[in-house]
């Protein structure tokens, strides 16, 4: 896995995003908020090991609704 998004489309048309990216021997996760033209909103980062990445996922998709989708930006 290089790059992974997780998305939810919101009310206002903006999109709640999730995004998984290789950084060597961790991969980071970045959850935010895009209302394009607007610069995106990162509102968490953090650092996690590969073996924890599945369950981190897991509860985004079906605890919170995010799906699968394209790159946003």
């Amino acid at each position: 896995m290089d790059t992974l998004w997780l998305l939810r489309p919101c009310d206002d048309g903006g999109t709640d995003y999730v995004c998984f990216r290789d950084c060597s021997d961790r991969v980071e996760v970045l959850e935010g908020y895009h209302l394009p033209p607007q610069m995106p909103l990162i509102k968490h980062r953090q650092f996690l090991l590969s073996a924890e990445v599945p369950g981190c996922r897991h509860r985004f998709e079906r605890q919170q609704g995010f799906r699968h989708g394209p790159p946003l930006f």
